[in-house]
């Protein structure tokens, strides 16, 4: 959100962060991702949608902050998750909280579902890619909603330039290239929550294994007709003892 230049000007000399646009007098807006965190897995299950991510946030290719909460409930029927920039992330939440509020004022009964939140969402990041100013994201928005065939799971995803799909599973960052192909394998539309929940893990333990931005530290959240769920971080147990892990300069062109 608001960005002032370090005190010693080292970092933002000369890098494209130092391309702001004024927005008023004494205020400028960052061009440029500071604090990114990374992959968003999420998919459908029997009962509702599962996503989790990792509570990890970048400062560059420092791993800065270790307990950011990149998932959270948005009205009674949708939960969204986002890579990327966390202050556009949270700039996003307050446009997300200024909707639902004014939705909740009309009083007639009726609550935006996670298919018009979606929608919203696209025309906001499209809106901002237009101006050349865009919000460094990628949202996921799922929920469920009773509609008129009955309980209906939603599940979508829109990036920084406005490009928007609905899918089954989804995965953003690292994970649009590790965690896609296991969850083309193995992912059912029937499965349980426990069946969901050991799928999700496999995919954040291989982003753990190979994205160096990753961390130990999970959280997972779902949603379904009786509301949002989000659970406290926990941590994943691992096993470094792979012969690629423990000698992986092995068989490799040239030497250190």
């Amino acid at each position: 959100m608001a960005w002032q230049q370090p005190m010693n000007g080292s970092h933002a000399s000369g890098s494209k962060a130092a391309a702001a646009v004024a927005d008023g007098p004494g205020t400028q807006r960052t061009q440029y991702p500071y604090v990114t965190g990374t992959s968003i897995i999420a998919l459908k299950y029997k009962d509702g949608v599962i996503m989790a991510s990792d509570t990890g946030a970048s400062y560059g290719s420092t791993l800065r902050y270790k307990s950011v909460e990149r998932i959270k409930a948005v009205g009674k029927h949708s939960l969204i998750g986002a890579s990327g920039e966390f202050s556009d992330f949270q700039e996003i939440l307050r446009y997300l909280d200024e909707l639902t509020l004014s939705d909740h004022m009309w009083d007639d009964g009726n609550s935006l579902g996670p298919k018009e939140v979606h929608s919203y969402l696209t025309r906001v990041m499209y809106n901002r890619r237009n101006k050349f100013d865009p919000l460094w994201n990628s949202l996921v928005l799922g929920g469920v909603k009773k509609g008129p065939k009955g309980e209906e799971k939603y599940l979508g995803m829109v990036n920084m330039i406005g490009t928007h799909f609905e899918e089954n599973h989804i995965a953003t960052g690292f994970g649009n290239h590790m965690a896609i192909p296991i969850l083309r394998a193995e992912w059912r539309e029937d499965m349980t929550f426990e069946e969901a929940v050991k799928l999700v893990e496999k995919c954040l333990l291989v982003l753990l294994y190979r994205d160096r931005s990753s961390i130990n530290k999970f959280q997972i959240a779902k949603i379904t007709t009786e509301g949002a769920t989000i659970y406290p971080p926990y941590s994943l147990k691992t096993y470094w003892g792979f012969a690629a892990f423990e000698n992986p300069a092995q068989g490799a062109v040239g030497s250190w």
